[in-house]
């Protein structure tokens, strides 16, 4: 559930034209988001991909969920399965916060501590990244 969240909301907030890399807290590489939507794992292998309506889809091409563009996250079957809000706080379906981007690309678990870096990605896409494809919660 987490990953298709993260997916779904990296879509909506694609903006970057290179790819970028987001980092874990012991700084190593856990993926890319490329600027064709596509987000790879830390192998290099393609583990979904964002489209342009905000469909996110797995690796096999189906669609797993979308991203509104008030960034509700929904899953495959309508469902809402998270928020991320414009300053970067990150909402369960519950409405419950379980993380943040900072500015500077810090991504803060519920517990305030960091759990990883994205440095030049714009901060809704990280929250996604973080929080709901990489399975950071």
């Amino acid at each position: 559930m987490k990953h298709i969240i993260l997916m779904l909301f990296a879509l909506f907030c694609m903006t970057t034209v290179n790819a970028q890399t987001l980092r874990g807290s012991n700084g190593l590489s856990v993926g890319k988001v490329e600027s064709n939507g596509t987000v790879r794992g830390s192998n290099g292998l393609s583990i979904g991909k964002f489209e342009s309506d905000g469909t996110v889809r797995g690796s096999n091409g189906l669609s797993i969920g979308k991203v509104e563009r008030d960034g509700t996250v929904r899953g495959s079957n309508g469902l809402t399965i998270g928020k991320i809000e414009r300053d970067g706080t990150v909402r369960g379906s519950n409405g419950l916060t379980i993380g943040k981007v900072e500015n500077d690309g810090t991504v803060r678990g519920s517990n305030g501590l960091s759990i990883g870096k994205a440095e030049g990605v714009n901060k809704q896409q990280a929250a996604a990244c973080f929080f709901f494809f990489f399975g950071n919660r």
